[in-house]
Formats: C-alpha cells, structure tokens, sequence
C-alpha cells in the first residue's frame, strides 16, 4: 500500500509539471471549477428559483424568462418606483441589468460599469475603462455596451476599443485585461461576454467599415487565448491555425470568389452579439453579421453564399470546432444580421420533443432550427410587408428571392422592406413556456439600396463601406416624403408562435426602436418604449396592465430579481443606438422625447417619484443665409451621405442624441467649421478629424448644404423637423 501511495504521488507530481494534476482547470473541458465558479455555473444552467437573474439572458437559454409569481397579471398594476439613480452619458443604454446574491451589476455607454444594492440604490463601486473618445468613429451604431457577465467572483465586459476586462465583482478591481483585436483595424466591442466551463467568449463588431469577423474563448481566469474561429476565410484562402481552419479548407473558402473586395476588406461576419451556450449538447451558437461591403456584388463578383455570412453557426464549446451551420440570407447584400438573440428551447415536432433554436434576425423571418443537427424545421414571416422574399423553400432551406431585390444584378433601386435596420434588430426577445410564444420588439424601417456609385462611394480609411451609394437613399426635397418616410417607420409588439408559425398577437406602436423584452410566469411581458413609456402586457392575451411615464426613450430590455421576498424590476432609460443617429425625421413622435439616462428598478407599492421633467429646451433655429452654387450643393450633398448622416441624420436633421448640426454654433464660421471636421477639435468626443478623406473645399461645400438643410427643413416642415435639445 505505501509503494502505491508513493507511486501516485510521484506520478502526481510529474504530471504537476506538465498538466498541474487536476490542480488547475483544464483547457476548455469546465474542470477544477471553485465553489464560487460552480454556483454560477448552477445558477446559469438552471435558472435558479428567479431570486437572481445570473446571466445577460437569465440563464444559457437566454429565453429571458423568470419563473417569478410575486408580481403577475392580478397586481401588476400597482408596480412604482422602488429606486432610481442618475446615469452620467447621455448615450445609449442598451445593457440589461444582472443580479446576484443581492448586488445589481450594469454596465453603460462608453463601457462603464456599476455595482448596486440592489434593493435600496446604494451604489457600491464604479468602474470606467476610459475608453478614448475617439474610438467613437469606429462605432458604426453608438458607443454602447450590452452588458456584464458574472463568473464566481469575477465580472467580464467588453470594452469598446476592444479589451475584454475581468474585475473582481465585489470591489470593481481590474484583475486582468486583454486585447482582443489589433487597435489599428475598425473593430469594435458593444457585445455582452458570455462564460462558457471555465471560458469567457466575446465577438466584436465593425463589418459596415471593413474587418473580418472572429470569435474567440479566453481562460476565465488568465485572459489567455483558448481557441479563435472566424466566420469569414482567410484573404488567402489559407489556414490561421485556428479553429475554423478545418471546414474552410473543406467547403467555406468555395463559397467566395477568388476575387472580389473581401479579400482587401476582411468580408466581414463579425458576431457583435448572439453567443448562446447549449448546456444540453455543450455546443455553442454564434449569430453572424452582415458582409463588407453589403453588396455581394462587390464583395464577392456575386458569386457564392459566402458562409457564414448571416448564418446561425454551432461550435464544439471546448475547442471551437465547426458543428454545423444555418445560413438565413445566403448572399447577403442588405445588412441582414444574424446577430439577433438566439433562444434555446423544446418543442414537439411531428409529435416529437425536440431540441430547438428561436430565432428573428433582420430579414423579417421567424426560423426554428433543430439544434441537434442544423436542421430548418420552419420559416415564417413575423411582420407585413417583406419583399426581398417571399418564404423559404422548406426542402433546400434557402429563401425564395424576389430577383428584383438583387440590386447589383438589376441596375436599379429596391426599397426593401425590412432595411438595413432590420425588422428586428439587437433588443432582445423572451420566451415563455407557459405560453409557449416569442415576444419580438418588432419594426417596420423600409430602405433604398442602389448600385450606382461613383469614386466618393468606394472604400475609404473612414465612414461606412457598404458598396452602395448612401447618398442616393437620401430623402428628396419633398414634403411628401418626407411626412411618408415619418408615417412608413413604426414599431410592433409580436406575440409569435413557433409552433403555428403565426403571430399570436400584437401591439402596434407609432414609432420604431422600442426596447427589448422580458416574460414571467405571472403571466407578464414587459417592454419599454421609445416613446418613454414603461409597459407590462398579459403574456396570453396582449393585454396592457401597466403604464408608467419614464420621461424617456428605453432601448434596453428588462430583468427581474426577489431579495428578502420582494420582487423588484429593473430596467435603463435612454434614446441611443444606430436609429436616433441616422433616422432624421424619420424617427418621428421619438424626436421630441428627452433623453435622460437611468436606472430604475420598481416593486410593488413603490411611491419614489422621478424629479420633474427637464424643461423642453427650445433651440434657435436662425439658419444662416444661404450660399454656393447649387454645383457646391450638391458636392456637400454627397459628401454629408457618405461620411456624416450615420451620425447626424438624414438631411442634418438630429434626433436629440448627437448634436443637430442645422443649428450649430460653427455653422456661421468657415474656420469654426473646418476646425471641428478637418482639425478633430472635438476628437475626444468621438468627432474626430476627417482630413483624410475631405479637402477643404469639401468642408465647406458641406457646411453649404446643411445651411441648404436648415433653410429648407425650416421653411417647409418647421414642425416635423423642428431641432431638439439634448
């Protein structure tokens, strides 16, 4: 016995030197787990009791579901205010809040991220990764942040310039920070990390200017690399010596041309959010983004899927090897994510209990995709009006086009229903099982797609590169356009049904960009909205039970929490993200609500009261006189479309978000102008300089055409289009 004993201790000992002898955690296979790291891992799996909402979605299934009763369908009504608390930037707010074992953890623009008692408001740390402002310009849809994921005694975000940051959850300490990607390419983080065993799995974004799209799995607790794949070949078609180099080789390099502009611009496929960890199959999945350049007929001669693009893409959760895939929008030419939310569920399928995967991207249709074999078990449209297709062939899988929407093989403009905004885009949907339907924050946002392009459209160092003009999507000096374009742009509640493949039922609303969702089993679904109201439905009928003025846009989606036997409800206010930035007057009633970030959290009985309203901040509209030649107009036309209106609206009109430029204090001076565009005056603000791509005749002749825009908007749409304070 003592030379067995000894025996293993000296085979444990030399096995401490080259694996640790189950003294460390394993690559990738969720071993050694502390008991901190197995009561996360509980919790995400299972879902708990609902006193804590441990993940960005609850649990791994991110249904975003409690199974919470204290708060239903009976009593909802009498839901106030518990806490709020100020937030600093005036950004976006897109993350929704977690909470365990007591302690509220979000993050906010700019990837800032608090700690609070989640039960009396008392804030517990702060911390600012003090991301430059500058990194703004690579922002394609705002300086956002999804949110947090907590892990033992860990906490993980995502910083917009690219670090995935690990903090030590009681004190907010950095603990250690890695970069993700090279900081000299456009790439971005606005995406939720997601902890996979002993993992931590981030994507990032940055496809509208050009980069190639990766996923990658750190170790949880040493920030080093674990395993990468890419969701776009290699520009050589060659190995990266990483996980994806397998199946590319196989059969992903033949899905794109040998020529083409992805091979300079990266293809991109970046997965800016949908990771989604299937604890049944240890598999996860990736929702995919849109190509570089959008159009498949620059980006790839027109020629093949270009995998995975727009795909729904499972992996082997500890090594990152490709499972299978499900490509909803082979081609992609008009900015069809896949990066939606993905929800895992089960579902009788011919009578049979089935593993599957819910999903609503952009393209305006609902797929049902067995998660065990990639399998389409159905695809059905959840809103009115698609035109790009009309269904899937339910044998190949693949949509049945409408030729017309190919714009680069036709020549001339389609108006596609849904845009590029998508009919759903990043708000997160929820699923209740009880019910057994999907609540979508849908949208109705048409948009132009046209292939003639001209030099300014090619690619450039800044802006979007889309291989499309966006100038000539602007609207025209039209007052009927102008009032259709306000009136075409709306906003829907979808009670979808899987299992019918049909809309249950819904709630229209007059404007689109509403937050996302959260469902109970008392019965409830709750939703913000960009209107600034704050609403629960019964979850079976659509029934409203619950209106409360927030005194501000809501983007983000809700979560739910019990401590000491009250069940509180929380939630962030803001405007923000891509559609106040480029939605001009499109954006509509949106326009004129104030944009005031919170956070508030709610319980029955609560009587706290917000302050009163900011005062609506009425600005000076004198528009200077009008010069230049129609000629200089038209060049500042151009060139507002190609590098400003994502920022700055359609026409220069603002949504209250950033600064509406009709009425800029620069606009009367040559040099005040040129030193914000050419001299990155205001770069630590996110505007920085442009010299690279515009002369100085180039600046004035935009300077030109928003003077051109003040002096139009305000002489023929004065109320429409009126500019709104910040």
């Amino acid at each position: 016995m003592a030379k067995r004993v000894m025996a293993t201790a000296l085979l444990c000992s030399a096995a401490l030197v080259l694996a640790g002898c189950n003294a460390s955690k394993s690559g990738g296979t969720g071993g050694s787990l502390d008991d901190a790291e197995k009561a996360s891992e509980a919790l995400l799996k299972t879902g708990g009791n609902g006193d804590n909402w441990a993940g960005i979605g609850y649990g791994y299934d991110e249904q975003r579901f409690s199974p919470l009763t204290d708060i239903n369908d009976k009593n909802v009504g009498e839901l106030g205010i518990a806490w709020f608390a100020d937030l600093e930037d005036a950004r976006g707010q897109e993350a929704t809040p977690v909470v365990v074992d007591g302690t509220l953890y979000v993050s906010h623009a700019w990837s800032k991220v608090d700690a609070w008692d989640a039960t009396t408001g008392k804030k517990l740390w702060s911390f600012d990764p003090k991301v430059p402002g500058d990194r703004a310009v690579n922002a394609c849809c705002d300086v956002v942040n999804r949110g947090v994921a907590v892990w033992g005694d860990k906490l993980f975000v995502g910083a917009l310039d690219g670090r995935l940051i690990a903090l030590d959850r009681k004190t907010g300490k950095e603990l250690w920070s890695t970069q993700t990607f090279d900081p000299q390419k456009p790439y971005t983080i606005t995406g939720a990390p997601r902890v996979v065993k002993d993992m931590v799995v981030i994507g990032s974004g940055g496809a509208e200017f050009g980069v190639r799209g990766y996923v990658t799995a750190y170790d949880a607790d040493t920030g080093k690399e674990r395993w990468r794949f890419y969701t776009a070949p290699n520009p050589e078609k060659k190995k990266d010596g990483a996980a994806s180099d397998d199946i590319f080789a196989s059969k992903g390099n033949a899905t794109w041309s040998d020529q083409g502009e992805w091979k300079t611009s990266g293809g991109g496929g970046t997965v800016w959010d949908a990771i989604v960890y299937d604890k049944d199959l240890d598999q996860i999945y990736l929702g995919v983004g849109n190509g570089n350049p959008w159009n498949h007929g620059t980006r790839s001669n027109g020629e093949g899927d270009n995998w995975f693009l727009s795909s729904v893409v499972a992996l082997d959760a500890s090594t990152g090897k490709y499972k299978w895939h499900y490509q909803e929008t082979p081609g992609e030419s008009w900015d069809y994510t896949a990066t939606q939310p993905i929800i895992l569920a089960e579902q009788a399928v011919n009578g049979t209990p089935t593993k599957v995967l819910y999903h609503a991207p952009k393209n305006g249709f609902f797929f049902t995709i067995d998660r065990t074999t990639g399998k389409l078990i159905d695809a059905k449209p959840f809103v009115d009006g698609i035109n790009w297709a009309t269904g899937y062939d339910m044998t190949t899988g693949r949509p049945i086009e409408n030729p017309d929407a190919r714009f680069y093989k036709t020549g001339k403009p389609f108006i596609a229903i849904p845009g590029a905004l998508g009919a759903h885009n990043w708000h997160p949907m929820s699923y209740n099982p009880a019910t057994g339907l999907v609540y979508i924050p849908a949208q109705q946002i048409p948009q132009g797609y046209i292939q003639d392009m001209d030099e300014l459209d090619r690619r450039k160092v800044l802006g979007f590169n889309i291989g499309a003009s966006l100038t000539a999507g602007m609207l025209p000096d039209d007052k009927a356009a102008f009032r259709a374009a306000v009136a075409a742009t709306t906003g829907r509640l979808v009670a979808f049904d899987p299992r019918t493949g049909k809309v249950a039922w819904g709630v229209d609303y007059p404007a689109a960009w509403n937050g996302g969702t959260m469902t109970t089993a008392g019965n409830l679904v709750f939703q913000g909205t960009s209107t600034g109201r704050f609403r629960a439905y019964a979850a079976d009928t659509g029934k409203q039970l619950l209106d409360l003025d927030m005194q501000s846009g809501i983007v983000s989606a809700p979560s739910t929490f019990r401590v000491g036997g009250v069940q509180y409800v929380a939630f962030q206010t803001s405007k923000g993200g891509a559609f106040p930035l480029v939605a001009g007057v499109a954006g509509g009633v949106t326009r004129k609500v104030p944009n005031i970030p919170r956070l508030v959290v709610l319980k029955l009985g609560g009587t706290v009261q917000l302050p009163a309203p900011p005062a609506t901040m009425t600005l000076a509209w004198n528009p200077p006189a009008q010069f230049g030649t129609p000629q200089q107009i038209a060049s500042g036309k151009a060139h507002f479309g190609r590098y400003c209106q994502v920022c700055h609206g359609d026409s220069a009109i603002g949504n209250g978000f950033t600064p509406d430029l009709r009425v800029s204090g620069a606009l009367t001076s040559a040099d005040a102008w040129k030193g914000v565009i050419l001299d990155g005056a205001l770069k630590d603000r996110g505007m920085v300089s442009f010299a690279k791509v515009l002369t100085p005749a180039d600046v004035e002749a935009i300077r030109a055409y928003v003077i051109d825009r003040s002096n139009w908007t305000k002489a023929n749409l004065p109320d429409a289009t009126a500019p709104v304070g910040r």
